[in-house]
């Protein structure tokens, strides 16, 4: 994955509304995984966008978003929940696009995406 160019009003919004008092790596996390789940509007439906090794979806498959996974599976990356065969079942956010979504949901989304383009890390 190629590293993106710094977008100095995204870098503000995270660093003032994501990361804002985050002295280290696990509150930074923290400041992700509210950020996520007070400002998404769940469930929506997604699109995987990209292959990942650990997680079963294939490019293209369109799924059911739930919700965000509970915290403890989120202090690496961040993962969401979704249907799938009949269970839930946590993915990488970086893996989905959302699909007919809230403008605040497709921003969160495309906040969380620039941060792992850019390399950034809890």
């Amino acid at each position: 994955m190629a590293k993106i160019e710094k977008d100095d009003d995204r870098e503000y919004r995270i660093d003032m509304k994501v990361v804002v008092d985050a002295y280290n790596s696990e509150e930074r996390a923290m400041g992700w995984y509210y950020y996520v789940s007070d400002e998404c509007e769940f469930p929506f439906k997604a699109r995987c966008t990209e292959i990942r090794r650990k997680s079963p979806l294939d490019l293209n498959d369109e799924v059911e978003v739930l919700e965000i996974s509970p915290a403890e599976e989120c202090e690496r990356e961040i993962f969401i929940d979704i249907k799938w065969n009949n269970r839930k079942l946590a993915v990488p956010l970086s893996q989905i696009e959302g699909l007919d979504i809230d403008d605040k949901t497709r921003e969160v989304i495309d906040d969380w995406h620039y941060w792992v383009k850019r390399r950034y890390a809890f």
